[in-house]
């Protein structure tokens, strides 16, 4: 989530939920790729299992007339789908819930090394401050879940800005989270990496700016080797970010996507693997995203994932069940939370370009629709705690975040290719304190121990 600087990408956010032209793109878009959506109806509450992680290792360079290592390439989500007989409607009924994925085999994560003939940094660790304290919605039907192998184990993790609470690690140690990521203070994300070892850890260091204006390859191999002192002595890292939350328009994707393309190739070349896309909540557009598909391709190729950010305000639930301008209903989507699967079911699964997923920020976040949302004005969940507890979430802020936090969690355990999302933010500063879910975390360590 950007630093706030004007309210500029949340109007054209509001602005294109409540538009409908995109509509007339549809008909375009079924001629030139013969989509459609793959739905199946299920039962409620019936939930699968996610799909499994296929590991391959192969010997990579560790770059341009630098030294050959043999590097095992970091863990790659490669789940086996079976596209299940396609119900799409596109008059405008509702769709309900579907699962297009089986499980095979068990997950397998070997360790792997990156060598480098630069002498590595001490781990890179924020300076210890104390973490400020903080705490969901108009009530959908949160699952209250039991232990489960039928769903599956939590894929919930955490977004770090800075290690600078200890019960950041601790959360670690018990609930051996699926997916963490950091920015910028990524050191002790290796000590993630030991007492969790199959945790999938992203990270992210901060660029200057984002530029579309040169060429897009030059520009990527640019900004790779800007940061690639900082790649090599963090071999821990099993994929890394680009640019933070761009929103490329239709007139920019084609260059961002050839960017991202580029800065995958280069990494590929180091032995690395990147994670492409970074998207803000509500972004991109569907015709946008179809613009992006061949950084997706290229992201297969050199085993990538993609990454992007969800959230909403009031609370997780807001929007969902809405459509896409000018897009039929669906009960299991909506423009902000869960709109990954609008590209995933109708654009990446039926063209064979599933790749993995991990939702790099999920949280509350006030800004979005700010004026055009019910609930109170405000930044992050603490500002909402009250509402939620009102509306019948829970009988506390606290437990009322869990809970939505469950929701979220039940959602994204259906879909196989998701590897896991990061809550937005532990170890927050500055304006980030009032997202802040550290007091939050002993609560959250017990909700993913309790879904083993």
């Amino acid at each position: 989530m950007n630093q706030l600087t004007g309210n500029t990408r949340f109007d054209r956010i509001n602005q294109r939920i409540q538009s409908g032209w995109r509509y007339l793109f549809l008909a375009g878009f079924l001629l030139l790729v013969g989509l459609a959506a793959c739905e199946q109806q299920v039962p409620p509450g019936a939930p699968t299992q996610a799909a499994v992680a296929v590991v391959p290792s192969r010997t990579a360079a560790v770059g341009p007339g630098a030294v050959t290592a043999t590097a095992t390439v970091p863990p790659t989500w490669t789940p086996y789908t079976v596209l299940l007989p396609q119900l799409a409607d596109f008059s405008g009924n509702v769709q309900g819930m579907a699962d297009t994925r089986i499980p095979t085999a068990t997950p397998l994560f070997p360790t792997r090394t990156v060598r480098s003939s630069a002498t590595p940094l001490p781990t890179e660790t924020g300076t210890p401050s104390p973490p400020t304290a903080t705490a969901t919605r108009y009530v959908v039907d949160f699952p209250n879940l039991p232990p489960s192998d039928e769903l599956g184990p939590s894929k919930l993790g955490l977004h770090v800005v800075r290690n600078n609470d200890p019960r950041i690690m601790e959360f670690v140690r018990e609930a051996q989270p699926a997916v963490m990521k950091a920015v910028d203070d990524v050191g002790f994300l290796e000590e993630v990496k030991e007492v969790s070892p199959r945790t999938v850890v992203v990270g992210r260091l901060g660029e200057d700016h984002q530029h579309y204006g040169e060429n897009p390859e030059q520009s990527a191999r640019d900004f790779v080797m800007k940061q690639m002192d900082r790649y090599l002595l963090n071999p821990h890292i099993d994929y890394w970010e680009g640019w933070n939350e761009p929103d490329p328009n239709m007139d920019r994707m084609d260059w961002y996507a050839r960017f991202e393309s580029e800065r995958l190739r280069i990494m590929s070349q180091y032995g690395l693997r990147g994670a492409i896309g970074g998207f803000p909540a509500g972004v991109p557009e569907f015709d946008e995203f179809l613009l992006f598909v061949p950084a997706i391709a290229v992201a297969k190729e050199h085993q990538g994932i993609l990454t992007l950010h969800e959230g909403s305000a009031p609370d997780i639930t807001f929007l969902f069940g809405d459509p896409l301008p000018g897009f039929p209903t669906y009960i299991d989507r909506g423009p902000l939370s869960f709109r990954y699967r609008w590209w995933y079911r109708d654009i990446l699964e039926p063209n064979n370009l599933v790749i993995p997923l991990v939702i790099s920020e999920l949280g509350i976040d006030g800004v979005l629709m700010s004026g055009t949302r019910p609930g109170p004005q405000g930044f992050g969940w603490y500002d909402f705690a009250d509402y939620w507890v009102d509306q019948g979430w829970a009988e506390s802020g606290e437990q009322a975040f869990v809970n939505q936090m469950a929701w979220y969690d039940a959602g994204v355990r259906v879909d196989g290719y998701v590897i896991g999302f990061n809550i937005f933010t532990a170890g927050g500063i500055g304006h980030w304190n009032n997202y802040d879910v550290g007091p939050l975390l002993p609560m959250l360590t017990d909700y993913v121990v309790s879904q083993r």
